[in-house]
């Protein structure tokens, strides 16, 4: 079982870094201990890659191998992660790696780590001018600039608050977790799990990465054989769309035994997102 899809664009391959639901739970919670990697040329052929990185290779961490992403910059590959430290909370760790398939090498210490159990689901961006930015949280949207070792932060956390303000009531526009940001157009794209659990697809549209952001709409809501949680990957790959996203369809499939799907999709004329239905067959 995988989840909380993260695609990266590399050459001419796509890398789709995904989190491993166990067969087998344990406290009948989210029982996740690794990352994997699946990788492919034409989105219709892929190679698993297996696992590519561990709760094993993160000495100070010792549960909750949740929602990653990978970005690459100068040659070097830095996939982000939660984890739950041993201490107590979640923090963010940091794999960096000469090759996207792995293997990633910890830092040895936690990027962000606030002692807050709310430092969860890290997107990372590079924009057009260099600056990196990373963003994670639940049930605010956190965010700091990277400096260009793409290891450390440049300046004090901030915080969005995108719980309320940019939809006709509260209730719409509540941003839950699992973040994800796309550039389009010089407009920059906000999507994330919303309006708690049971969760929706959302998104927030700005021209800034850093906002304030106003509010584009719900781009998936639940049924069709959603779970209750559900994580966005927006990639832009040989001039198509597509939104990776998760669902519980796969054999014995739950709430917590999720499998990765992805809708292609068209953009509207006006540069908002359209919404998008969960399939049967979900690519």
């Amino acid at each position: 079982y995988t989840a909380d899809p993260a695609p990266m664009v590399y050459g001419d391959t796509l890398y789709l870094y995904v989190t491993h639901d166990e067969d087998e739970l344990l406290n009948d919670f989210y029982t996740m201990y690794d990352w994997h990697c699946f990788s492919t040329k034409d989105m219709v052929n892929w190679t698993n890659h297996g696992k590519i990185f561990s709760l094993d290779d993160i000495s100070w961490a010792e549960d909750r191998a949740w929602a990653p992403q990978c970005v690459e910059r100068n040659g070097k590959f830095y996939l982000y992660c939660p984890v739950h430290k041993k201490d107590g909370g979640m923090a963010i760790a940091v794999g960096v790696s000469e090759s996207p398939t792995g293997p990633f090498k910890d830092l040895g210490y936690p990027l962000v780590d606030e002692g807050d159990w709310n430092y969860i689901d890290p997107t990372v961006f590079i924009d057009d001018d260099g600056q990196a930015y990373i963003y994670w949280g639940n049930p605010k949207l956190y965010y700091s600039k990277l400096n260009d070792d793409m290891i450390s932060l440049n300046g004090d956390i901030q915080v969005t608050d995108l719980s309320h303000g940019f939809a006709p009531n509260e209730e719409e526009s509540k941003y839950t977790e699992g973040p994800r940001i796309h550039k389009r157009n010089n407009k920059y794209y906000m999507l994330y799990a919303s309006h708690g659990v049971p969760e929706k697809l959302s998104y927030s549209v700005r021209d800034s990465p850093t906002g304030p952001w106003t509010w584009g709409g719900v781009i998936m809501d639940q049924g069709n054989g959603t779970a209750f949680t559900n994580h966005p990957g927006l990639i832009e790959v040989k001039g198509r769309s597509f939104l990776f996203y998760h669902n519980q369809k796969n054999v014995s499939g739950g709430g917590y035994s999720r499998s990765t799907a992805v809708e292609e999709f068209t953009w509207n004329a006006d540069g908002s997102i359209p919404f998008i239905k969960s399939t049967d067959n979900g690519v």
